[in-house]
């Protein structure tokens, strides 16, 4: 017999934004974590090489971005002991062929400093700089400790009471007595909310509680693992970004990972990489460079999940009572965690929020997507 659980609210998911918005929560409501892998953050959160960079994604992302700020820079050192954020700086470079990217992320941007490709190649030796036509220097970008953060979300969520249930895949939802009541493989749950926060499977679950999906799209984006360049420390390099974002490379300690940038549309699933994806990507990189790529010590894949017009989801669905997404962040969620997660406790407890929070409120609702109802 299922074992029967009541809560005030049902978080589905234990990522970086079930956890975040439960981390908030829990101050208030009786909340219970449902995860269906072993343990939290098994799948994106747990495959990512994330950067705090301001000029990443449209003007919702970068609101996010700006509002997830204090708390990386001003953490609880009760819940994150250690700086959340590193110094790291973002390299763009362009060739001939993404000359016109690098010229529009200049106009973009904000921040940018333009470098002659010399100046490139003294911050990257490795470059070949008789390929540089074009590049520019992002300072303000940082590491984040992604493993940090999400341990602290759920050190916060346990603190304030909430449960964690892992292995336990949600089968189904249904509406009763103005209450969800959530089928797990072991447990029966009563809640008059759902924040469904299950990444990838956002949409598989919605449908599980009877529910119209709202065309969220995984993406695989992979990593190959390189050994650091011989003969160089790049300890201290900045994220080599191409400006046409065919490939990146990323400095980790006496490692470099490199990803094709890929974004391959797969349906939710345990990622890997597909390896003559990768193997494109790394040819892409050594074009670029001037070290051969000899040797790959290990590769991973993630899922990066996207609404179809690319802005996160967070709001109640009008179609259902108190069933709230919290899904979409594509490859944004680490960075907007803090700014996402007030905003989705705020909408949830119905309360105020800071004016640029609030002007942002219209992009994110779900209710965009359910055009065929009246308000």
């Amino acid at each position: 017999m299922a074992d029967f659980i009541e809560a005030d609210i049902v978080v589905i998911g234990a990522g970086i934004a079930g956890t975040g918005v439960a981390a908030d929560l829990a101050r208030d409501f009786r909340v219970v974590i449902v995860e269906q892998e072993d343990r939290p953050g098994y799948h994106s959160t747990g495959r990512s090489a994330a950067l705090f960079i301001q000029n990443y994604g449209n003007a919702v992302i970068r609101a996010l971005t700006r509002a997830s700020a204090p708390l990386f820079n001003g953490a609880d050192r009760e819940l994150f002991p250690h700086p959340l954020l590193s110094q790291r700086g973002v390299l763009n470079v362009a060739d001939a062929e993404a000359a016109g990217e690098h010229a529009k992320l200049v106009v973009e941007a904000e921040g940018l400093r333009e470098l002659t490709a010399a100046e490139a190649v003294a911050m990257v030796p490795i470059l070949r700089e008789e390929n540089i036509v074009a590049a520019s220097y992002e300072e303000d970008a940082q590491d984040i400790d992604v493993a940090a953060l999400h341990q602290g979300w759920l050190k916060a969520a346990k603190a304030g009471g909430a449960k964690l249930v892992t292995s336990n895949p949600v089968l189904s939802g249904e509406r009763s007595d103005g209450r969800w009541i959530v089928e797990t493989r072991d447990h029966r749950i009563a809640a008059p909310i759902v924040v469904n926060a299950a990444g990838a499977w956002a949409d598989q679950v919605a449908r599980s509680f009877g529910l119209e999906p709202i065309g969220l799209q995984p993406m695989r984006r992979s990593m190959a693992v390189l050994p650091a360049p011989e003969g160089y420390d790049s300890r201290r390099w900045p994220l080599l970004n191409d400006a046409a974002e065919r490939w990146y490379a990323k400095p980790d300690g006496g490692r470099l990972f490199v990803s094709p940038s890929d974004q391959d549309p797969v349906e939710p699933h345990d990622a890997f990489p597909d390896d003559m994806v990768l193997a494109e990507g790394l040819y892409r990189f050594e074009q670029a460079v001037t070290i051969p790529v000899t040797h790959v010590e290990r590769s991973w894949a993630g899922l990066r999940t996207f609404a179809p017009d690319r802005t996160p989801v967070a709001g109640f669905d009008r179609t259902a009572d108190g069933f709230f997404w919290l899904a979409g962040q594509g490859g944004y969620g680490i960075q907007t965690s803090p700014g996402l997660s007030r905003l989705a406790g705020a909408l949830i407890r119905r309360s105020t929020l800071p004016a640029e929070m609030e002007q942002i409120v219209p992009a994110l609702s779900l209710n965009r997507f359910r055009v065929s109802r009246p308000e």
